[in-house]
């Protein structure tokens, strides 16, 4: 009786080491590299139809980070929490987009423009209806407007 209750514990050991062991194979399989369509399209999903929130989780991951600039300066020359509306999650994706725009050869005014508008966008969901701050997001959003590219 006693060796089959030490053969159950361990089998369920070598089991958990096994499921350990695999997990941490699949989290350090690097990542294929993508074509320049799949880096477009990528570049898109990430920068148009990811939450803001999702998309901080992947700018800490940092998918794809040989072919992606993942980089930021904040919110270049302006508070990144002006009053303490955290609009730096909103600039780290405008970077995104400019950089990577830039870098993949598509960086036309249409898609500044685009890019721009999703920046706005962005702030306005960070500021949630707050009046203050739709008003930071709307210098800030004027400013790049003005001066960004």
């Amino acid at each position: 009786m006693a060796t089959s209750t030490l053969r159950r514990a361990a089998r369920a050991t070598i089991t958990a080491i096994a499921v350990t062991i695999a997990m941490l194979a699949g989290t350090l399989t690097a990542q294929a590299a993508l074509d320049s369509g799949q880096l477009r399209q990528t570049t898109d999903q990430y920068l148009f139809s990811t939450s803001l929130a999702s998309f901080q989780t992947l700018r800490a991951q940092q998918p794809y980070r040989d072919q992606l600039d993942w980089s930021s300066d904040g919110c270049s020359n302006s508070p990144d929490n002006p009053f303490g509306f955290n609009l730096v999650k909103a600039c780290y994706r405008h970077d995104f987009g400019y950089r990577n725009y830039k870098r993949q050869s598509r960086f036309t005014e249409a898609n500044r423009l685009h890019i721009d508008n999703n920046f706005k966008t962005d702030m306005y969901k960070v500021c949630n209806g707050n009046w203050a701050c739709n008003r930071f997001a709307d210098v800030y959003y004027a400013a790049v407007r003005q001066f960004g590219g």
